[in-house]
């Protein structure tokens, strides 16, 4: 034993010296201008990034965006979303685009971008197979970039941990655009791509740990989905599902009640497993809504207070992933539903972030659900935060 750690600590001291992480941000209002501040900022000062991830307020013209940042790129490998919001050790904005640039010898990537409009699992797996190239390294995780709609991303997950199995944390999520009913977009170089799966295999000589954390608590009795289609839950105990729903909410809703009330699936360990509620009027009678028939679900609350609590809860966990270790970037994955709860308490949401990374590079965005498997299969998530800590 005393050996193995003797032979690990140069490994450990050289990640530290040779690893580095640096965050650009714009909000100039043109795309590519925006998108070559941003790039040049975060590559300032170094000589051999390894790999550029970018989050990109679907407010700009992406394509624009998308190719300017390659252009500064060159040969660095390139991936990202739009956003429906962006994150930074500055704060939270809504227009403005961040460029995670990560370097050093201490680290190995590889990408791949597959088309997910015929089978979304079979994409997936394809997608997560490039986690193959970074097995040399002792630390490994698997960033998954997604669009489409809610109702195919377990799939997604499922196809990815079929590949990477369960030594290998999932994390990752949906893109976002400022306004909903608009489709996100996938960066993929300097191409925009759409109905697609992004992996991005991340190898390091250094720990990393994830840390996933919602701050919903379930209230009354559960309900049975007695019927579901994709992206829909038709019945809740044999009843409509609008009609039940509706009861314990004391009637017909607004979306800013509604958003306070998400479904939750409980799980053997952990928290629940959240899903966003629509209740759009449908004439059937049915919720929008990614839950499974047969799936036991509660009505889910919190209060600003709680949510607050689970961000402090999501970067402690993370960063105890790291064995110790200082981290050098905190990777943020947040959900625009959380966004719109917290209102003007996004603010200190994310003083809290910056506060956890003490020091080190922080980047993210608001997504439109979030992908997180640590153990078991599943893995996607709503109204939740996922943190990246890389050590």
């Amino acid at each position: 034993m005393t050996m193995n750690m003797e032979r690990a600590a140069p490994g450990l001291e050289r990640a530290r010296r040779c690893r580095w992480a640096d965050v650009g941000r714009s909000a100039h209002p043109q795309a590519a201008v925006a998108g070559r501040e941003a790039a040049r900022a975060a590559l300032a000062g170094h000589d051999d990034a390894r790999f550029l991830l970018v989050f990109a307020s679907g407010a700009y013209d992406l394509p624009a965006l998308a190719a300017a940042v390659a252009e500064v790129a060159g040969d660095i490998p390139v991936a990202g979303c739009s956003s429906a919001g962006e994150i930074d050790r500055s704060g939270a904005g809504t227009e403005s685009v961040v460029v995670l640039a990560l370097g050093g010898e201490g680290f190995s990537f590889s990408t791949a971008a597959v088309s997910a409009s015929a089978d979304p699992r079979d994409a997936s797996a394809r997608a997560a197979a490039c986690i193959g190239d970074v097995a040399d390294r002792e630390h490994r995780v698997l960033l998954l970039l997604t669009d489409g709609t809610s109702a195919r991303q377990p799939q997604i997950v499922r196809g990815a941990y079929s590949v990477a199995g369960a030594g290998v944390p999932l994390v990752g999520g949906m893109g976002g655009l400022p306004h909903h009913g608009e489709p996100p977009s996938l960066i993929f170089g300097g191409e925009i791509l759409r109905d697609a799966v992004i992996g991005v295999a991340i190898g390091s000589d250094a720990p990393l740990g994830v840390g996933v954390r919602h701050g919903w608590r379930p209230v009354g009795e559960p309900m049975l989905v007695t019927s579901a289609a994709p992206g829909r839950v038709l019945e809740l105990d044999g009843r409509p599902a609008a009609e039940v729903y509706r009861e314990r909410l004391g009637g017909k809703q607004p979306v800013e009640v509604t958003l306070a009330h998400p479904f939750g699936m409980r799980r053997r360990v952990g928290e629940a497993h959240v899903r966003w509620v629509g209740d759009d009027d449908a004439p059937d009678g049915s919720l929008s809504s990614s839950v499974p028939a047969g799936a036991l679900v509660w009505l889910m609350e919190s209060d600003v207070d709680g949510v607050q609590a689970a961000t402090d809860a999501a970067c402690r966990e993370a960063l105890d992933g790291l064995d110790g270790e200082s981290a050098l970037a905190l990777l943020v994955l947040d959900c625009n539903a959380r966004l719109l709860f917290l209102g003007d308490g996004v603010t200190d949401e994310v003083d809290r972030i910056v506060e956890h990374a003490d020091g080190a590079a922080v980047a993210g965005l608001y997504t439109y659900g979030e992908i997180a498997r640590t153990r078991g299969s599943a893995g996607f998530h709503q109204q939740t935060l996922v943190v990246l800590a890389i050590g």
